[in-house]
């Protein structure tokens, strides 16, 4: 039997106009484009879990940090699952104890993991080398944790951490904090607050490096159009919004941040820099520093030789003398 050629498709055209005529409509494509871009950020934040752990695999079945520094797996600071630490510790001990880079992973507040290949790879093979150690944490995630309690996990990862130091060869005293998105806000809300730190018996520490967070005034990101992704993180509550927000709860006590922005984003430098102006009006430090790159690359870039690196060591050699002497 000879069916007629064009017939089945023609008789799908009113549906398919149809169709594209609904997804053509503006507030279609928004809501379509919104999406995507959450997707496409979150999937940024978290990495690949097993790509990330299976680009840091050694031949021998370590891996490659393992291979050349010495790497303390899951140091507990809590009872649940996810409050653990990995501690690299450089082969050979420099004069005097060491500086520790804190590293706190990004996620959206739901996902991400600290042996994640772009949250550690780059820098811990960069600072390693210059006799610094390098601290990775978990923390709990949404659902079961909001940012309040993840900022506290932090805290008290923090404390800990300084209560071991020594046995590290490393200064308690000596501490960077650093984060990469929503790590970035959770290490901007620790650092702006008085309250969180010495809470969980936190020593000071001497500045804190954000890598692209644009979530520094989460008031202000929740009462306007958003990413829906804030959403579960932050919820309808304008009380709870002014206390995650690290612009809100800004004190003068705050020691000095490095504010890591994408210009590739129409966000984050902006949240930077409005940051850093309610930083000046309290007498806080808070440089800004745009970069020409993605997201994601602002984290897994940073280590790797260049001007992005040698902007956030030249920051953080102004923080004290035992890091400037080890950053040159």
């Amino acid at each position: 039997m000879n069916l007629p050629r064009f017939g089945f498709r023609a008789s799908l055209l009113p549906l398919l106009c149809a169709a594209l005529w609904v997804c053509a409509t503006p507030s279609h494509a928004d809501n379509v484009l919104d999406r995507i871009k959450q997707r496409i950020m979150e999937r940024r934040d978290s990495g690949d879990r097993r790509g990330a752990e299976e680009s840091l695999e050694a031949p021998d079945g370590g891996t490659a940090s393992e291979a050349r520094f010495r790497v303390l797996r899951d140091v507990p600071y809590g009872s649940d699952a996810l409050q653990k630490m990995d501690v690299y510790l450089p082969d050979t001990q420099a004069a005097g104890p060491a500086p520790v880079i804190f590293m706190v992973h990004g996620g959206a507040w739901r996902t991400g993991d600290k042996r994640n290949g772009n949250v550690v790879d780059n820098k811990a093979h960069r600072w390693l080398a210059k006799g610094l150690v390098f601290v990775s944490i978990n923390n709990r995630l949404l659902p079961e944790a909001d940012p309040l309690d993840q900022v506290r996990d932090v805290a008290q990862a923090l404390s800990v951490a300084q209560n071991q130091a020594r046995s590290w060869g490393a200064d308690p005293k000596q501490f960077v904090l650093m984060g990469h998105s929503a790590g970035a806000h959770l290490v901007a809300l620790l650092s702006a607050s008085s309250v969180y730190g010495p809470q969980a018996g936190a020593q000071g520490w001497l500045g804190s490096v954000l890598l692209d967070s644009a979530a520094l005034d989460v008031a202000g990101i929740m009462k306007a159009r958003h990413y829906k992704l804030y959403d579960p993180a932050f919820g309808t509550d304008p009380d709870f919004w002014r206390a995650v927000s690290p612009l809100h709860q800004l004190q003068g006590s705050a020691k000095p941040m490095l504010a890591v922005c994408s210009t590739r984003r129409g966000d984050s430098c902006a949240q930077a820099q409005a940051f850093s102006q309610q930083a000046l009006v309290v007498g806080v430090r808070v440089q800004v520093s745009g970069q020409d790159l993605s997201h994601g690359e602002i984290n897994k870039n940073l280590g790797l030789a260049g001007n992005y690196t040698d902007t956030v060591e030249g920051f953080l050699a102004t923080l004290s003398p035992a890091l400037s002497s080890r950053l040159r």
